[in-house]
């Protein structure tokens, strides 16, 4: 059973970064693709980032693009997620999620994590 541990969020004035941290526990991530996702409240989660489980790939959300950067760790067996220029629309609980050999989508996750509250202030 992978399990998925979430830290790294805050609160942030608009303009300012914040790094999220997602450790796996259970299985390699070279094994598993990763990636990031977020909810509003009353919205829907939505996906933010993914990198494919050989690292060789990596996708965007278009809002995010150029302000987000989704990277790992094997040796920590951590995915991390680098948020620069953060808005308050950013604002949101964000999930790591996990996908055996594949990379995670809206509709295909095997593991989430609990979540971690991601703040910004205008």
């Amino acid at each position: 059973q992978v399990q998925l541990e979430e830290s790294g969020g805050g609160l942030v004035q608009a303009g300012g970064s914040l790094r999220l941290s997602c450790v796996a526990s259970g299985q390699t991530i070279t094994q598993l693709g990763m990636g990031w996702f977020r909810q509003a409240p009353g919205k829907a989660r939505e996906f933010v980032a993914v990198i494919r489980f050989d690292g060789r790939e990596t996708d965007y959300e278009d809002s995010v693009k150029g302000r987000f950067t989704i990277s790992r760790d094997t040796a920590k067996n951590t995915v991390y997620l680098q948020m620069d220029s953060l808005a308050p629309e950013d604002t949101a609980l964000y999930y790591c999620a996990a996908r055996r050999r594949f990379t995670p989508t809206n509709t295909h996750v095997d593991y989430w994590g609990q979540g971690t509250q991601v703040t910004v202030s205008s």
